[in-house]
């Protein structure tokens, strides 16, 4: 199975390469054709990255001690909710959980758009497919492959950290990627409205119901990490400005004032600046958030260890935080 589950990594990877290349230039030279493979692809890229879930999901339960992420996050006697939740419980996992979840929410957001935003959706299928070709190729070229094999076969694992055995580990990190993850989608949304030049609040309509999931994901797994915070590490209160519980905080404020804001240019077109503004400041914060919490860098209970991973994070937010701005800077005219 993990033969299978690194061929569909790979296999995603071509597959999302590819959607890029067809959703941006299937939108900005109006082939209906190149649009139609790009959607395509987000659902092959779908496919292929949820047989690699189902093929890291049963190595963990068929407790494969030769594969190391299985071997360092389960151990025979670890309960079976705990067994699933160690697919996000690490580096490597996690990764794979972010892309394929990121997969799902790119056909969906396909699939469930009404056919009269059909303009924007190839450069929806291009950034989805953009996002999750990173994640896909972290795990392949950064050393962060949940496939990876052992030398030799241990006879037990290393289980699960004694803090992490908590009914939290099963719903406080899975809300917490939700939201980070399904920001993306009206992010999206945004950088084809100021790809195709469509600022008026058409876009805005299409990413409405996206915004709430997004900060409603974000505001349940803020909640449920200040619970377990207090009944687990002892902090003596359920919040103590840990780096990455701020981090996790920064684009629920900014999603926060999108929602308010956005009503004023629904209602009077003013804050379209703004509202754009804020859309790519959540993302890029959402992407900030995950270089903290993978790079080592601040020490936190919350945080991997140190690896080569986060630099991949730091060059993507660097590059795609410049490009977004730029392409936003250039459509200021339009935005009046």
């Amino acid at each position: 199975m993990t033969l299978l589950g690194t061929l569909a990594l790979w296999l995603a990877l071509l597959v999302g390469i590819w959607g890029t290349l067809a959703g941006f230039v299937g939108g900005l030279e109006d082939r209906p054709d190149l649009a139609r493979s790009a959607r395509h692809a987000v659902f092959a890229m779908c496919g292929a990255l949820l047989v690699a879930v189902v093929s890291l999901e049963w190595a963990l339960f068929q407790h494969d001690f030769n594969v190391e992420y299985v071997a360092a996050y389960t151990s025979r006697n670890l309960p079976v909710f705990y067994t699933w939740s160690a697919l996000y419980a690490g580096q490597k996992g996690s990764l794979l959980f972010w892309a394929s979840v990121l997969s799902v929410f790119g056909s969906l957001a396909l699939v469930l758009t009404p056919r009269h935003h059909r303009a924007l959706l190839p450069y929806v299928a291009g950034v989805v497919s953009l996002v999750a070709a990173f994640f896909i190729s972290v795990m392949l070229f950064g050393q962060a492959n949940p496939f990876q094999r052992l030398p030799f076969t241990p006879v037990d694992g290393n289980g699960l950290n004694p803090q992490l055995q908590n009914p939290g580990m099963v719903f406080h990190p899975p809300m917490l990627y939700l939201g980070y993850i399904s920001i993306t989608i009206p992010f999206a949304f945004a950088i084809a409205a100021l790809l195709s030049k469509r600022l008026d609040t058409d876009w805005l309509v299409a990413i409405r119901k996206w915004t709430l999931l997004s900060w409603l994901f974000l505001s349940i797994g803020i909640c449920l990490g200040m619970w377990w915070a207090y009944v687990e590490l002892g902090w003596g209160g359920y919040w103590a400005w840990d780096p990455v519980e701020n981090a996790s905080l920064l684009p629920w404020l900014t999603m926060t004032a999108f929602l308010h804001s956005v009503m004023i240019q629904e209602k009077r077109g003013m804050l379209k600046k703004w509202n754009l503004a804020l859309i790519i400041g959540s993302w890029l914060l959402s992407i900030f958030g995950t270089f903290i919490t993978r790079s080592g860098v601040i020490s936190s209970v919350h945080s991997f260890t140190q690896s080569s991973v986060g630099y991949f994070f730091l060059a993507f937010l660097i590059v795609t935080g410049t490009a977004s701005f730029a392409l936003y800077a250039s459509r200021l005219p339009l935005l009046v």
